[in-house]
């Protein structure tokens, strides 16, 4: 499990990463259309998403009495799914600002080593109880950093969809 999830964080930072790394530092603070995210804009919410993971994790838990990867497939379902349009909740909406590529870069790369090393440090099949996705029960460890995977490659897809329109133009 711990080994698998380690892989998955590499190989998900390191596409979005690279995506990322595509943009020209105007490029990424281009909004496409009214009412669209800039690149900037859309990385930022992955990291207002996945930032705070190992502060949640050294919070309140509790044993597991259930599968720890139960919710997964549930997730993906969602999250993948790319023809449902989704609105972010108001705590994780980027602000409309020229964004500098380097510090989202090193943002991005904290925040996949504290993955890493929430691998390492917590037992990723207990329960967290002091914050919950909306319409789940309470996430194990390893469901959060799924989920934050997975979220992130949704926004991996809307990146690359991003930076295809700005070049065509």
């Amino acid at each position: 499990m711990k080994t698998a999830v380690q892989k998955n964080i590499v190989e998900t930072f390191k596409e979005f990463n690279a995506i990322l790394s595509s943009f020209s530092q105007e490029e990424l603070n281009i909004v496409t259309f009214e009412g669209s995210w800039t690149g900037a804009q859309t990385v930022q919410h992955v990291i207002l998403v996945c930032s705070g993971y190992p502060e949640l994790f050294a919070g309140n838990t509790k044993k597991t009495t259930r599968k720890p990867d139960e919710n997964i497939k549930q997730i993906e379902a969602i999250f993948l799914d790319f023809n449902t349009k989704m609105d972010a909740p108001e705590f994780v909406r980027p602000e409309l600002i020229d964004y500098n590529k380097n510090s989202l870069t090193l943002s991005l790369l904290k925040i996949e080593s504290e993955l890493l090393n929430a691998c390492e440090t917590f037992d990723l099949t207990l329960t967290c109880l002091d914050f919950e996705v909306p319409g789940f029960e309470k996430f194990t460890i390893y469901e959060w950093i799924n989920f934050g995977l997975i979220h992130t490659k949704r926004h991996t897809k809307q990146l690359n969809d991003i930076l295809k329109h700005i070049t065509k133009v």
